[in-house]
């Protein structure tokens, strides 16, 4: 199996940079690639970052990293609180799981205080902006890596 992580993101991420920057800051999926491809190659590791504003492609891309990834690292944005489809799917994957939102979804709307995937996530990382896809890179890493 190769060493890939995937670096899945839900609706709206694609606006990341545009969107509600007094929230979301100015920084861009680019960004956001760009960061965790660093980490990744200190852990002898490999990205494969994707974006959607669909659940049924999320669900079958965590279905492909269940054949093509050693991990996933995912920001379901709005799909957190609502998806069971997206956790039933989680639970078929057997490597690590990290859930990163961006926001410190706490502080937020109580409705957005609840996530489906952190019943799968191996751990959660809010509010770090997007610094929060390099630390659980970071952790991946240590569990994964080299």
């Amino acid at each position: 199996m190769s060493k890939t992580v995937f670096i899945l993101n839900g609706p709206n991420l694609n606006l990341l940079g545009k969107r509600q920057p007094e929230i979301y800051g100015s920084d861009t999926l680019d960004d956001v690639t760009s960061n965790c491809a660093a980490v990744a190659a200190e852990f002898g590791l490999e990205i494969d970052l994707r974006q959607s504003n669909h659940e049924g492609e999320l669900i079958d891309w965590i279905h492909e990293a269940r054949e093509n990834a050693v991990g996933i690292v995912m920001n379901p944005a709005a799909f957190t609180h609502t998806s069971v489809a997206i956790l039933d799917a989680l639970n078929t994957f057997e490597g690590p799981v990290f859930e990163v939102h961006i926001s410190q979804v706490h502080k937020r709307e109580s409705f957005r205080h609840h996530s489906y995937v952190s019943m799968r996530a191996d751990g959660v990382m809010a509010g770090f902006g997007i610094e929060g896809y390099a630390l659980a890179m970071r952790r991946m890493g240590a569990l994964v890596g080299n």
